[in-house]
């Protein structure tokens, strides 16, 4: 990836929204602070919103709104549809992409249709069982960060992670469980980031894994042949423009003997500088702040071709 940037953040004058009403708030006000602190430091104007529910407030002069509201409202396609209301300029794909990649039942079904690699699926609604065999995955399909996903191994466990999903929605995503290892690539455009693998020290990676310091291991460039990479990098491709997505993006890979396979697609992954997009960005050459950057440059396009 060329790191010759034409998005100057020198005396902009750049909002950043975190929090939001979703169980990812926590982390939301992580990416929020950590890339608020890159743009200062870059010589940006920052101004830092925190948002509890759905109203917000944009400062007259706005030149670029960074989302950095993880899950619902930020990544669903609310907050998107908001602002290009009142024209105000945003990072990440516009609202009809987002709505789509956020919704995994929507994801699976572009997926397919596009011929992408994904493990076979149903949808369940309330009083109805899965058909497929076990082990499964029982998942509430539109939330964030692994809430609401099931592993299930015997049929005992079923009734309580379906009771589950349904606090979260009247649908139930099943997949099969396919194993193999966990895999993500971050897509910024038509580029390709190095994959990382995830390892977490015990179980799969939840929301516990994946926000507790030390549970999990991360190998970034993953240990795969040329041929492993340039299949998983060719997968993650494929899904993201299965969605139609054109700014960035995180892919969730599973590499089973058969091949890759697509979990899901993050469009506003996390962005600390600890978070799995920039650990694949910083070995490839892109530091956090010009990632940051770029993920403005590429979002300013977006908006201008949408407009």
């Amino acid at each position: 990836m060329s790191t010759e940037l034409s998005f100057d953040p020198r005396n902009r004058f750049l909002v950043v929204l975190k929090g939001g009403p979703g169980s990812e708030r926590e982390v939301s006000l992580r990416s929020g602070s950590s890339v608020a602190t890159a743009l200062r430091n870059a010589g940006a104007h920052v101004e830092e919103i925190e948002i509890a529910g759905t109203e917000v407030v944009i400062p007259e002069g706005t030149e670029l709104v960074f989302n950095l509201i993880h899950g619902t409202f930020g990544e669903d396609g609310g907050l998107q549809g908001v602002l290009d209301e009142r024209c105000v300029p945003y990072t990440g794909e516009g609202a009809e992409q987002s709505r789509v990649a956020f919704d995994k039942i929507l994801t699976k079904q572009a997926l397919v249709k596009a011929g992408v690699p994904t493990p076979r699926f149903e949808i369940l609604h309330t009083g109805e069982h899965p058909t497929l065999q076990l082990p499964i995955v029982i998942k509430a399909p539109r939330q964030g960060s692994s809430v609401g996903v099931h592993l299930i191994h015997e049929p005992s466990g079923i009734d309580q992670a379906l009771a589950d999903c349904l606090l979260h929605g009247e649908e139930i995503l099943v997949e099969e469980l396919v194993t193999g290892r966990e895999l993500t690539v971050g897509v910024i455009g038509d580029q390709v980031l190095p994959v990382v693998e995830i390892k977490p020290n015990e179980g799969f990676y939840d929301y516990t894994n994946k926000y507790t310091k030390g549970a999990t291991e991360y190998l970034v460039p993953a240990p795969l042949s040329p041929s492993e990479t340039e299949a998983v990098q060719g997968a993650a491709l494929a899904a993201v423009r299965a969605l139609g997505l054109s700014v960035y993006s995180r892919v969730d890979v599973l590499l089973s003997p058969a091949g890759p396979t697509i979990l899901e697609i993050n469009t506003i992954p996390g962005m600390t500088e600890t978070s799995l997009l920039p650990k694949a960005a910083a070995a490839m050459g892109l530091d956090f702040t010009d990632l940051c950057c770029r993920i403005a440059e590429r979002s300013l396009t977006a908006r201008t071709a949408s407009a």
